[in-house]
């Protein structure tokens, strides 16, 4: 398979969201994107399964926004993710940065973080989770 194909337009935050909005944007943001907080400069950048920093992802962009623009991330609850997933499957940080990917589709050396369980074809349950250590 291949990164979440996400239509920024369809993100949405279910009833249940926990969400924050006291940050800005340290990258250029889209909404549906994965991102983490990067702590030396207190903003959200994309997350990114090639470094163990950049994989852990504090949640998913609600809403676009240039650097230094406010951004608010859900951190956990449902969000339907403006793509079609697969009920059931679990989805995690991609290589790719910001981009939503199955396990399967990292590799050897790869930091897995996981980002929660598509509960219908549009809808992933999001509870953020490290692994900490590289895929073997």
């Amino acid at each position: 398979m291949a990164d979440l194909t996400i239509t920024a337009a369809s993100v949405a935050a279910g009833t249940n969201a926990s969400k924050v909005s006291s940050y800005l944007a340290g990258a250029d943001i889209t909404a549906g994107q994965a991102v983490y907080l990067d702590t030396s400069t207190s903003t959200m950048k994309l997350a990114d399964a090639d470094t163990l920093a950049a994989s852990a992802a504090f949640g998913v962009a609600l809403n676009s926004a240039s650097t230094g623009q406010p951004i608010t991330v859900q951190k956990q609850g449902n969000i339907t993710i403006g793509a079609t997933v697969v009920t059931g499957k679990a989805y995690y940080v991609s290589t790719t940065a910001g981009a939503i990917c199955l396990e399967s589709d990292l590799s050897t050396g790869d930091f897995p973080h996981f980002l929660g369980f598509a509960t219908s074809t549009t809808v992933i349950a999001l509870d953020p989770k490290a692994c900490g250590v590289a895929k073997a």
